[in-house]
């Protein structure tokens, strides 16, 4: 192949990703190899690619990938969820755009609408995902409304209803006013906002007035009257008050006990209540009791039998029972209120405020507490089980962190509403009879046969079947067994091989939305967890902080950032700064290191293209090739630590190390052979070039699960020889660790130091680079440096490497290791520059001495560490101690 000077990815990103479906690279089916289990977290059917996406999906990728090389059967599911809100607002637009309303609709027609978005739109975020290199076995493509798919969230809702842990209700929900649906707990987002505190005044009812007629009107003196103030954010709920409540002990207002005052403007007379729920020091120590819109109100309402009103419609105007401003929104409603309070003399005064609201997660709009007739599932007996799998470590939250946050949830969950005012997703399997009881049943003729056993003349058209749809996340609780089909055929072969599933990858902030409803399901339907580690991924912030949006418009276009940089450099420029559970602070320039890093490897594969085998030249490179594996085997330690540890981002660095500065910037340079002008290939002895090639190709295997793309294009060069049609390095088998040359590894970092101390004197000099220097090297260690001195005078352009006893006057020195090693130049030494050269150098060993003896000398260290841990810093303190005296010594000498 023609050697390109830089890497172009678009080529080669095309032509394998094509080639690896073609030849079925992806697909898995059950055989007798380990199973690696993977399944995507659904990106809603409305997504398009974003940048949390990138991020959890590369993770995921590097994880399939590496497994496939470690010779396992890696599945990786994708699909999409059918996202109920999101979607029907999606076609509720689009409707709107063609001059169709909703509400002109029946159900079925809605529901083809419906479907024609999801098939014109609903698959564009995982084309995307192909252009990032995701390796998913796309014939297992899955989508929360197919039809196995919706029979198995029917078949869990009754299941769950013949338990008893499915009930109906009337109860205070958190109501979505733009999206006309219930929302769960999970799906409100808290936000700080700058409100108004209305003081608004209630005038006392006298005893000659109490029990009056709510025509009243009022036009006492004023200084006859006494009114109570009550401080508000809502005063357009007013109208809804059914009581004001004091505490009991609040000596303020014990004349008021069993009075009753007049709601301002409607004039309507509402009792003093007593209850120990008010806190006597908060605001003027008088509530308005509004059971209709506030869970805290509702609650104190049943304790003592108020009356619930309520003022609002779905869409949150204002209805008939407010008896003034009756179809205005509730925030005009709010400022429209407000002049007439003050026209009327009953608003005191107003202040700013800030206070924590509710937003609906999928519409942003405020939330309304509503009391609404829904489903509910009884979430304790569920919730139990699901957390001991947590806590016992049967399922490994990554990083643990989330432990105590998942703990705290589990302990302290309520009932969820799994009911939503929508058409679009699983409609309810509850049939109503004429007399307004219902059955429930996974069909309506099985619903049928369970009616007739109530009233026999019963058919078919007498059931109606309950017009709401299942949350969303009820569905995808079942994600990792429905898949699989797990719930409708429990003993089947694939759920049986694939589950449970090994690892999941998603984000902290759908840790209790979905994973942990996916733990409750599993263990409910398979007595099993469904995962054995979550590792949960960070926000995507901008360097500045701020989280990724298209609001703030601080967030790049995943599929331009791959155009730019390429998609093996975006994969890595997101990994550099993403440790598990922490935020990622990206900046673009990570995907240009990323981008860089290829064109290094690039660069590398085309220095070696251009040696040519001579089979006259002796081998002359054992040390440098024996150094190179050692080194290589010790990366791969650390390499596999972190993948165990899920410590993905270190993995990468360790890898990006090993290849930039172990192979590029040391292997190549001590092995490459010398330039030779005019020549088209430079001359190599067999067994350099044989070895150089083979770890080439080691580090192909250990770079493509980061970047797949690259590794299988250099993969397939003749560089390697014939490759056959499936001898791919997307199978290629991982690389395992072998022995370890540890005195080799140590001794050749010390050279490593000495070579480029050679190179900074060199510089600091402003000496050629060309220009050959001696180098004499006093000895306190057992290091053999005429073994290396090859290296040394190949890579520090040495002219002669000599040993002396003593120190040698008027040289340039350094200490590497513990060795000390002086370089002669024809310039005079600046003994003030080199004096305070030297005393920086001291002063830094001697606080590093200090440290190492802090922890030498603490007990609890010394009793806990390990004995190699405790080896290590006893030898960090003898080298620190033998360089110090090193120092020490040439000080003398310069001041002598």
């Amino acid at each position: 192949m023609s050697i390109a000077k830089t890497y172009s990815p678009g080529e080669a990103e095309e032509k394998w990703y094509s080639y690896w479906l073609k030849h079925n690279f992806f697909r898995s089916v059950p055989d007798d190899r380990e199973p690696y289990t993977i399944v995507i977290p659904p990106p809603n059917v409305t997504g398009v690619l974003h940048m949390g996406h990138m991020l959890n999906n590369t993770i995921q990728d590097v994880l399939i990938r590496r497994a496939r090389m470690k010779g396992k059967n890696a599945c990786w599911v994708p699909g999409t969820d059918h996202a109920s809100i999101a979607t029907e607002a999606k076609v509720v637009a689009m409707l709107k755009e063609r001059g169709i309303n909703k509400k002109d609709l029946s159900r079925e027609e809605f529901l083809s609408y419906a479907w024609e978005w999801k098939e014109k739109y609903g698959g564009i975020i995982l084309e995307q995902l192909k252009k990032l290199g995701a390796s998913c076995d796309w014939e297992r493509t899955k989508f929360t409304m197919d039809e196995d798919m919706s029979e198995s969230v029917i078949d869990y809702f009754v299941h769950l209803h013949k338990k008893g842990w499915i009930y109906r209700g009337v109860r205070m929900v958190n109501w979505d006013p733009q999206g006309k649906t219930a929302v769960s707990d999970e799906e409100v987002i808290r936000k700080e906002v700058n409100q108004k505190l209305y003081y608004i005044k209630y005038e006392v009812a006298s005893d000659g007035e109490q029990g009056a007629s709510a025509e009243r009107t009022s036009h006492h003196a004023p200084n006859t009257k006494e009114y109570l103030t009550i401080a508000t954010t809502r005063p357009e709920t007013i109208m809804a008050d059914a009581a004001i409540c004091i505490n009991p002990n609040d000596e303020r207002y014990l004349h008021l006990h069993g009075k009753s005052v007049f709601i301002p403007l409607i004039n309507r007379e509402i009792p003093v209540i007593l209850d120990n729920y008010v806190t006597m020091d908060f605001g003027t120590g008088c509530l308005k009791v509004t059971p209709a819109h506030d869970l805290n109100d509702y609650e104190l309402g049943q304790r003592h039998k108020l009356p619930v009103i309520d003022i609002l419609n779905d869409d949150a105007t204002l209805n008939e029972k407010a008896q003034i401003l009756v179809g205005e929104d509730r925030f005009t409603a709010r400022k429209k209120i407000a002049v007439l309070l003050e026209e009327a003399g009953a608003l005191e005064k107003t202040e700013d405020y800030t206070s924590q609201i509710g937003f609906s997660e999928r519409t942003n709009a405020v939330i309304e507490p509503k009391l609404s007739m829904q489903w509910f599932c009884k979430m304790p007996e569920l919730a139990k089980p699901a957390l001991e799998y947590v806590l016992n470590g049967e399922v490994k939250l990554i990083p643990e962190k989330f432990i105590n946050t998942y703990r705290h949830w589990m302990e302290n969950v309520r009932d969820w509403n799994i009911s939503r005012q929508l058409w679009w997703g699983q409609q309810i399997p509850a049939y109503y009879l004429p007399n307004g009881d219902f059955v429930v049943a996974k069909t309506k003729e099985e619903a049928l046969t369970q009616a007739q056993a109530i009233d026999s003349k019963l058919t078919l058209n007498d059931l109606r079947q309950d017009e709401d749809v299942l949350d969303t996340w009820f569905s995808s609780g079942l994600w990792p067994m429905s898949v699989f089909d797990g719930v409708r055929n429990p003993d089947n072969a694939e759920i049986n091989y694939y589950y449970p599933t090994n690892d999941l990858v998603t984000a902290p902030e759908i840790l209790f939305f979905w994973v942990a409803r996916m733990i409750m399901s599993g263990h409910e339907l398979r007595a099993q967890k469904p995962f054995t580690n979550v590792y949960l991924t960070g926000i995507v912030r901008d360097k500045l902080g701020r989280k990724m949006s298209k609001s703030l418009g601080n967030s790049p276009d995943p599929l331009d950032l791959i155009n730019k940089y390429g998609a093996d450099g975006v994969r890595v420029g997101m990994l550099l700064c993403s440790p598990a559970g922490n935020d990622l602070m990206f900046d673009e320039s990570y995907c240009e290191q990323g981008r860089n890093f290829a064109n290094k490897i690039w660069n590398a594969f085309k220095l070696i293209k251009g040696w040519e085998i001579d089979d006259t030249i002796a081998p002359k490179n054992q040390i440098a090739i024996e150094w190179f594996q050692s080194r290589f085997n010790q990366a791969l330690v650390e390499i596999e630590d972190n993948f165990a540890q899920y410590r993905l981002s270190e993995a990468l660095m360790a890898t990006y190390k090993l290849v930039w500065d172990d192979f590029c910037a040391w292997y190549l340079e001590m092995v490459k052979p010398a330039y030779q002008q005019g020549v088209d290939k430079q001359k190599i002895d067999a067994e350099t070039y044989k070895a150089t090639v083979n770890f080439f190709e080691d580090v192909l295997k250990v770079l493509h699960p980061y970047m797949p793309f690259l590794s299988e294009e250099l993969w397939h060069d003749e560089l390697f020889g014939t490759r056959a049609e499936l001898d791919c390095c997307i199978v290629a088998q991982m690389p395992t660790i072998g022995k370890i040359n540890t005195q080799l590894v140590a001794e050749i970092e010390v050279v490593q130091q000495v070579i480029a101390q050679v190179r900074n004197i060199r510089n600091s000099n402003q000496l050629s680079p060309k220009e050959a220097l001696p180098l004499a090297v006093k000895t306190n260690s057992a290091i053999n440096y005429q073994a290396y001195e090859s290296v040394i005078k190949q890579l520090g352009n040495i002219s002669e490497l000599s040993k002396v006893d003593d120190a040698v006057n008027g040289a340039n020195s350094f200490i590497a290791g513990t060795d000390e090693f002086f370089v002669k130049l024809d310039i005079e030494i600046d003994v003030a520059a080199e004096t305070e050269r030297l005393e920086k150098e001291r002063d830094y060993l001697i606080g590093f001495l200090k440290s190492v003896n802090a922890k030498l000398n603490n007990e609890r260290f010394m009793a806990n560490a390990k004995p190699e841990i405790i080896d290590n810093e006893l030898k960090k303190r003898a080298d620190a101690e033998a360089r110090l005296k090193i120092v020490e010594d040439n000080l003398r000498g310069l001041a002598g």
